[in-house]
């Protein structure tokens, strides 16, 4: 029976706050009362995640499936790589360590039902430390004001998609995306609503404050080009504000004479431009490397294994690897 609802999961060592997620997550879904099936996708774990998953698909092979990454791809790609293989109706994003409660998907189903095809969703009451709401705040002003995507928390991956949606990601070859921006760009319909957050029971976050910088840069360059306008318009302003300057100072330099006044000053103006310019160059290297990684064309995720039960009713694993090409997957290694 072809599932109404699909959730995807994301796994990165997680072995230790698994079995809490089975014992909250399948009950909640079981109370929709319609079919659904859990996708996990297990991104290169180093612990015994995938030997945790192995058994929960071990005990209920009829709603769970399991994809095993052959390494680290990032979380953004293991979900792309899951979005694969999801046959519901309805797709659900939530993450591992219980700090959305799977109790609340059934919040987003309703808003689906109600018309909805891309249900995002805010924290209410965040349990994060003080200076990742603070980053994130600081971050979602930017990616506001330098691209169409109107996403209030974009750090929650508890989100909603319609399979019209899903359809179109998986017809996407970017090799680096945020894939919440991503499906937002295709949504007709799209709604957001407030769920509870709750502090992380076991287990440390994977996102550190590197790895937030990193993905906000990949949301500027990744959905607008106005960095690059904004620099190059800066670039514009400084060389007319230079002008003048110069300008001035031969005008001084014919009535007043050689000075020696003001030099210090002129160094602090040279620091600032050279300044200026080297940011600049990084703002153009992100979008050259962006154009490198995708002329590559390199798989952007391999799967390792594939666990699910067959059509027939008989449970199988698919141990051997399948190698994906850029044209079947969605994403590269990160």
């Amino acid at each position: 029976m072809t599932p109404d609802v699909s959730v995807v999961v994301p796994v990165y060592n997680e072995e230790e706050g698994l079995p809490l997620l089975f014992d909250r997550l399948y009950p909640a879904l079981d109370a929709l009362q319609r079919p659904y099936e859990v996708v996990f996708v297990d991104d290169g774990s180093s612990d015994r995640s995938v030997a945790e998953l192995r058994a929960q698909f071990q005990r209920r092979p009829d709603v769970t499936r399991v994809i095993v990454l052959a390494r680290n791809a990032g979380q953004h790609m293991a979900i792309l790589a899951a979005f694969a293989q999801t046959r519901g109706t309805y797709v659900i994003t939530l993450d591992a360590d219980l700090q959305n409660p799977p109790e609340e998907i059934a919040r987003l189903v309703a808003a689906m039902d109600a018309g909805a095809d891309y249900v995002g969703t805010i924290r209410l009451r965040r349990q994060d430390v003080f200076w990742r709401k603070a980053a994130s705040r600081l971050m979602n002003r930017v990616r506001e004001r330098t691209t169409s995507i109107r996403i209030t928390d974009q750090g929650c991956m508890l989100r909603g998609y319609h399979r019209s949606v899903i359809d179109a990601v998986n017809d996407c070859t970017e090799v680096s995306t945020y894939v919440p921006a991503l499906a937002y760009t295709f949504a007709r319909n799209p709604v957001e609503i407030e769920v509870a957050h709750a502090e992380r029971t076991v287990g440390q976050s994977k996102y550190s404050l590197y790895h937030l910088i990193r993905l906000n840069f990949d949301l500027m360059t990744g959905f607008s080009v106005v960095p690059l306008q904004f620099f190059s318009m800066a670039g514009a302003g400084i060389a007319l504000i230079s002008l003048v300057l110069v300008v001035v100072l031969a005008v001084r330099r014919f009535i007043v004479g050689p000075e020696a006044e003001g030099l210090f000053t002129l160094f602090a103006i040279a620091f600032f431009l050279i300044g200026v310019a080297l940011l600049g160059l990084g703002v153009v290297g992100e979008y050259v490397g962006r154009i490198y990684e995708q002329v590559r064309q390199r798989p952007r995720y391999t799967v390792a294994a594939i666990l699910q039960q067959p059509e027939g009713g008989r449970e199988r694993g698919a141990g051997a690897a399948s190698r994906l090409s850029l044209p079947q997957a969605t994403g590269a290694h990160e």
